[in-house]
């Protein structure tokens, strides 16, 4: 018998019948609980193999809780009982209507015979706990097949909603056909680069540090100190990722046209943290941009920060900034971050 194997509970309280059914058992490795009262059975029957139980003992006894929580069981369990009577007498279907999952042995009876009932006890309870542990994952399953369409309904509404944004804003900002299809085509890839890391998370998180690197790294150097990233490991839940992404995307297309990556000698820092604050858990990032062309403020609003404006003030709840610095553009964004993710781990 393994350390895992619950025991066989008896009760058998005339004569000597607990101790040797207890003995015969212990012979055949199979462990045992005696009881003093079918009460005590009851509080232990879900933590046993099975109950070896005597016909005067049930009907001396008030059956009532016995027969509340055979009634109860979850579908999974059926209990198995071995009810023990005399040798020649009428068998009882009053009690093997109870106990249901019921093997019947007269007495005397060889011991081989208990122990073998008690094994097939024991195959019985197994199974239905493994069936048990199949129920329960197919319920995990179900519920995290319903959350995951959920998401994904909440995902292709954000992304259409976005995809029209970007539509919209590039074709009035374009003053060519070619210059609109560059613009839409580079935003569109750019969010389906955020999607593919969402996806390999089943639409929950993508690495920041990625996320960075998918468009920054183009513009980097051999020695890497083109682009400086300095921030710890964090994941960002989806429905502040796509809105990130884009950001990402609108800052490097940027500076790649005006500011610092428009010349070889610039470069940009971006240093992210995670803060704590009374109301929630905040992302802090810095983005710095040095050695490019002299920086002024805009006279005119642009796409980019259009989209930053409202994607991340509005759908994020983030504060963001935009600093004109001669040396280049100091943008800043702080966004809450999520505390549970949407679908269980896997």
């Amino acid at each position: 018998m393994t350390d895992a194997e619950p025991p066989v509970l008896l009760f058998t309280p005339g004569g000597r019948d607990a101790v040797v059914a207890a003995t015969i058992l212990g012979e055949g490795q199979i462990a045992s609980q005696i009881c003093g009262s079918l009460a005590e059975v009851v509080a232990r029957l879900h933590t046993a193999a099975c109950a070896v139980l005597t016909e005067e003992a049930l009907l001396s006894s008030n059956r009532q809780a016995l027969a509340d929580w055979i009634a109860a069981q979850p579908p999974w369990s059926d209990f198995p009982f071995i009810l023990l009577r005399l040798r020649g007498a009428e068998p009882n279907t009053q009690l093997t209507d109870l106990l249901g999952n019921v093997s019947v042995l007269e007495r005397p009876f060889h011991p081989a015979t208990l122990i073998m009932a008690a094994r097939a006890a024991h195959r019985a309870k197994r199974r239905q706990l493994e069936a048990r542990a199949h129920l329960e994952e197919r319920e995990r399953t179900t519920e995290r097949q319903a959350l995951l369409i959920r998401e994904l309904h909440h995902r292709v509404k954000n992304t259409l909603a976005t995809v029209q944004a970007l539509l919209g804003a590039s074709a009035r900002s374009a003053t060519t056909v070619d210059a609109f299809y560059e613009a839409f085509s580079a935003r569109v890839i750019s969010l389906a680069k955020t999607h593919n890391l969402l996806t390999e998370d089943y639409w929950q998180q993508a690495p920041l540090r990625e996320m960075l690197m998918n468009e920054l790294g183009p513009y980097n150097d051999v020695e890497g100190s083109r682009i400086q990233l300095d921030g710890p490991p964090i994941d960002l839940m989806g429905d502040l990722a796509v809105p990130t992404g884009m950001a990402i995307h609108e800052l490097t297309t940027n500076a790649a046209k005006h500011g610092a990556l428009s010349v070889p000698e610039g470069c940009i820092r971006i240093r992210w943290g995670v803060e704590q604050t009374p109301a929630a858990r905040m992302l802090h990032l810095d983005w710095t941009e040095r050695g490019g062309p002299f920086t002024e403020t805009p006279t005119r609003k642009g796409f980019g920060s259009t989209l930053l404006q409202r994607v991340l003030k509005l759908q994020c709840q983030a504060e963001i900034a935009f600093d004109f610095q001669p040396a280049g553009l100091h943008f800043t964004m702080r966004a809450p971050l999520p505390e549970t993710r949407v679908v269980p781990t896997y």
